[in-house]
């Protein structure tokens, strides 16, 4: 057979529903033998970190909602039998039913590197928070109180809120995850 080129392509999913485009993909790939063809199927996702009954519990989330990375080379029914695939919106391309446009490398290490580096530092969190803003304690004595951001420690994850107790001011150093936005 030779040495065939394979590229990598986005496949457009129905947005909630990229782990079940994936598993098809594999299994229809295995079944109709094309693993020559099709080398590896992504979905690009980040940690995300929630309070859950008091508990910091980790998540994982597609940090490209409705996308999935594929690996492979589109002869024959290739194309087809991928959008075949429940659930599959289509390739991104430049037009309407025209040719699957593959991304550039630069594109695919970003996206892969950017994969790695957040399975690395999973503990590295964006700082969701700014001063000013109205929070509400989720965690800890002061539950349910609300309150002002007065001060952000990025390095330390904390936040000093001005919480308002028995109708005097006081200032609390809580966690990022002992906070949430007040809507």
């Amino acid at each position: 057979m030779g040495d065939i080129k394979k590229r990598w392509y986005v496949v457009r999913a129905v947005s909630g529903k990229e782990k079940k485009v994936k598993e098809y993909l594999e299994l229809e790939i295995t079944r109709l033998k094309l693993n020559d063809y099709v080398s590896q199927v992504l979905i690009p996702t980040e940690k995300v970190f929630q309070i859950r009954n008091g508990k910091k519990v980790s998540k994982e989330r597609a940090y490209l909602p409705g996308y999935v990375l594929i690996e492979a080379a589109l002869v024959g029914e290739v194309t087809h039998v991928i959008k075949s695939i429940p659930n599959v919106i289509g390739f991104l391309g430049t037009e309407k039913g025209g040719d699957p446009v593959p991304m550039r490398m630069s594109e695919v290490n970003r996206i892969l590197g950017k994969v790695d580096e957040l399975s690395e530092t999973e503990e590295e969190m964006k700082i969701p928070f700014v001063i000013g803003e109205s929070v509400k304690v989720i965690d800890g004595p002061f539950n349910n109180f609300s309150g002002v951001i007065d001060e952000i420690n990025e390095e330390k994850k904390k936040l000093k809120v001005m919480v308002k107790i028995f109708g005097r001011k006081n200032l609390l150093e809580l966690s990022y995850m002992q906070v949430e936005k007040e809507i």
